[in-house]
């Protein structure tokens, strides 16, 4: 597992830049717009895997924007089976809805050690008030976390174990690639098996016949119990991948 996403914020930019780059995938801002975003205050934080960043019925008064690292939304059924239904990459802002929602309906930690910059919601409030490009923006983006959880609705409830799994690698991928500007390349995945089990909806073990499977398919490999991304093509092939319900730019 690796606690360093590629497209996370480099050394010398400064650190909301990867979120602009984000919105930018998806949005056009002026040159003021970006720099007021850029601008905004903010409280860097970091924690180790496992930690929680939001709990459910909790109140916020900040919303956290993923420097790096990766994070993931889940609930919990009465039995406490647990459904990972979000992945959260960099770039992306992790709570928008707290600053219209009153409580977290959902519980918000982190899959490997991240670096956060806590915006304070007055922040955004002011931002959004007075920036119609920004708003914009923002609202796009929220619209655009919908049409990802659509696709996993559909992903979980109607495709079979292998091409789900290959269809949320290329998704990943995708995302990664769009705020990096820039191919990726191989990519070591991190989630265990168990994380994967619970973000698709199978056991542990189907899981595993599942990445034997797309393994002897040359699509991923596994060295030292590490799950890696070798052949993008022959996923999206399995898949039947298409990127339009991730709604970028050049899409």
């Amino acid at each position: 597992m690796t606690g360093q996403a590629p497209g996370g914020a480099t050394s010398g930019e400064r650190p909301l830049r990867i979120m602009l780059r984000k919105l930018l995938s998806h949005s056009m801002m002026s040159t003021d717009d970006q720099r007021a975003l850029e601008n905004l205050p903010f409280t860097l934080r970091t924690l180790e895997a496992n930690d929680y960043i939001l709990r459910e019925g909790s109140r916020a008064e900040a919303c956290p924007i993923l420097l790096s690292g990766f994070a993931f939304r889940q609930k919990h059924s009465a039995e406490g089976g647990r459904q990972i239904v979000a992945l959260k990459t960099p770039g992306d802002p992790l709570d928008l809805q707290s600053l219209f929602l009153d409580r977290a309906d959902h519980n918000l930690q982190a899959l490997t050690a991240v670096q956060l910059a806590s915006v304070p919601h007055r922040a955004w409030d002011r931002l959004i008030a007075t920036r119609p490009g920004i708003a914009r923006a923002v609202m796009i983006d929220t619209l655009v976390e919908a049409s990802i959880g659509r696709e996993w609705l559909l992903n979980i409830g109607r495709r079979n174990a292998k091409a789900r799994v290959a269809h949320f690698l290329c998704e990943l991928v995708y995302r990664l690639e769009r705020v990096a500007s820039r191919k990726i390349g191989a990519l070591e995945v991190p989630l265990t098996q168990e994380q994967l089990a619970d973000l698709m909806g199978l056991t542990p073990v189907h899981i595993n016949r599942t990445l034997k499977a797309l393994e002897a398919d040359g699509g991923v490999a596994r060295v030292a119990r590490r799950l890696h991304i070798a052949r993008l093509d022959r996923l999206a092939d399995i898949a039947n991948f298409s990127a339009l319900y991730l709604h970028g730019l050049a899409a």
